[in-house]
């Protein structure tokens, strides 16, 4: 999720470490430093492709580095949707969500809200309580897509990819967070992720997929690769993070019927 969102691919590893000095220095909390959605492992990262995936639906994903979208401009390019990024970890509010998200949806585009997970910060079922509070309410108005989880690599420990979790321990903290979450909105969460974080850190668990959308990260591929475990297909895919849209570009895997038809659950 371009999850600020959701792993700092557009700031160098210099930039970074002299933003956390600065907020080290002056006692700022995780909050300070949201991390953005969507890096995957080298491995997953082929030669850059030359042109866009066809067909789908055209989208995009913001976050808090975005600031204020044209979201006009951004229809006019062919965006039929957008998620934005609320919330991370029990910490961290998104200060241009309610703008971002709210402009979305006046100009026409579908739009859904997603929570970059840290899940040794705190349970799921904390974190999901407080992304339903914080943007992450699903409305029954045709217009919202299902709220989504961006569960990936660590961006604050990077040779700690799975937060210091073992398989079985992840497992349950993203089934805590599902369920806190459809009991509070009545929607299943959308997951992000990556082929090779989500075989690493769950095990290649496939107990989500019956129920679960996916969201895959894959960038600069004709078509969006292996799968995660259990998944046999893929809803939406962030196949770049830099294109013609604000943000990281994302492709609907099917018609625009189709992506109103999941908005309306």
């Amino acid at each position: 999720m371009v999850r600020d969102h959701h792993l700092l691919r557009r700031r160098s590893r210099a930039v970074v470490t002299a933003v956390v000095a600065a907020l080290t220095v002056a006692g700022a909390a995780l909050a300070a430093l949201p991390a953005q959605a969507g890096t995957p492992a080298e491995a997953e990262r082929p030669p850059r492709s030359p042109s866009r995936p066809h067909g789908g639906v055209r989208g995009h994903d913001v976050s808090s580095h975005q600031k204020d979208v044209d979201w006009r401009s951004a229809k006019a390019k062919g965006a039929g949707f957008v998620y934005v990024k609320a919330t991370e970890s029990t910490a961290y509010r998104n200060p241009y969500f309610a703008r971002q998200y709210d402009g979305a949806g006046a100009a026409g585009l579908l739009r859904g809200a997603y929570h970059f997970a840290v899940p040794d910060k705190s349970s799921g079922t904390d974190q999901a309580a407080y992304f339903v509070r914080n943007g992450g309410a699903w409305r029954a108005d045709g217009r919202t897509l299902p709220p989504a989880l961006d569960i990936e690599y660590d961006p604050y420990a990077r040779r700690r990819s799975c937060y210091g979790l073992r398989p079985a321990a992840m497992v349950r903290w993203i089934r805590e967070f599902s369920d806190e979450v459809e009991r509070e909105t009545g929607r299943t969460p959308v997951i992000y992720t990556t082929a090779h974080w989500w075989n690493t850190c769950t095990g290649s668990s496939r107990a989500f997929a019956a129920r679960h959308a996916l969201w895959l990260a894959r960038y600069g591929a004709a078509d969006p690769g292996a799968l995660p475990a259990g998944w046999s297909t893929w809803t939406f895919w962030q196949y770049d993070t830099t294109g013609g849209l604000p943000g990281d570009q994302d492709l609907f895997h099917g018609s625009p019927a189709g992506l109103e038809r999941l908005a309306r659950g």
